[in-house]
């Protein structure tokens, strides 16, 4: 496909650039390969390897200054149509695209009232559609899933990365403390997997982990009645 640039172009992608260059180097030498605290063998992120082969991470710089954080949700849900739009057509979508929204206004001390919140706002959106949205930035303190010590979600600059929704997503979607978190979490699950998993065993203890979720809500209501 051919592209054609205006000067604003050229000077909008030299501006972004180092940006693009910085969190690509990253996705190569840290998300794709082994870390000896990653606490399991593999990549820190196995998704990643599949890929970057495939040519299927987009990435995307987003600017905020003297923007509300309404304003960049609105921006965020702008790309989760997008990507399900544009996986349509795409064969190895589920499994290899990704987005990477790069935000190098925020600065670090921002990045929990923004970064942060902002996934957590819409985090539940993006399940309910069969996504994920991951937050990484230089101070978050999401653990590893084998080393609570590892932070494999930490990133030279500020992103939320959205892809397809995985078996593997099961440990991210039943640990909210929020019950009402749980059940939204576990029926999205449960709506997109529970025909593809094969191990009896464990979508009963999906299906008994949702039913807890509902009780305790459930309880509280009596409680509060």
């Amino acid at each position: 496909m051919m592209k054609l640039y205006t000067p604003i172009d050229i000077e909008q992608v030299q501006h972004d650039l180092p940006y693009l260059t910085e969190v690509m180097e990253w996705v190569k030498s840290f998300l794709s390969r082994h870390h000896p605290d990653l606490g399991r063998p593999g990549p820190v992120c196995p998704y990643v390897p599949h890929a970057l082969k495939s040519n299927n991470i987009e990435m995307a710089v987003i600017r905020t200054k003297n923007h509300e954080s309404q304003q960049i949700e609105k921006v965020v849900k702008n790309y989760r149509d997008i990507f399900l739009e544009t996986a349509k057509n795409q064969k190895e979508a589920t499994t290899t695209k990704a987005f990477l929204l790069i935000f190098p206004d925020v600065h670090i001390e921002d990045t929990t009232p923004i970064i942060d919140s902002i996934q957590q706002k819409l985090k539940p959106l993006f399940v309910e559609s069969g996504l994920m949205l991951g937050e990484f930035h230089k101070r978050t303190q999401s653990p590893g899933l084998h080393n609570p010590n590892f932070r494999p979600l930490r990133s030279p600059i500020p992103l939320l990365a959205i892809r397809f929704m995985g078996e593997f997503d099961l440990p991210f979607l039943e640990s909210p403390d929020d019950p009402h978190l749980r059940i939204r979490y576990l029926e999205a699950y449960l709506k997109y997997f529970s025909g593809q998993i094969k191990d009896e065993a464990k979508l009963q203890n999906i299906c008994e982990t949702l039913a807890l979720a509902k009780a305790e809500v459930q309880q509280k209501i009596l409680v509060n009645y």
